[in-house]
């Protein structure tokens, strides 16, 4: 499956402080989202 290249438009203020979690825990913001949608959809389908 290939990636695609996405543009959200983010509170500033929590995009940063996440931007920061996500580096404190060696962690890659996007694919953080994306396992977000993933959770979501999966919950969603059952």
């Amino acid at each position: 499956m290939g990636r695609k290249t996405i543009a959200l438009s983010l509170d500033q203020d929590i995009y940063e402080q996440y931007q920061k979690y996500c580096e404190e825990h060696h962690m890659i913001v996007s694919r953080k989202v994306e396992a977000l949608m993933k959770k979501e959809l999966d919950e969603k389908n059952g």
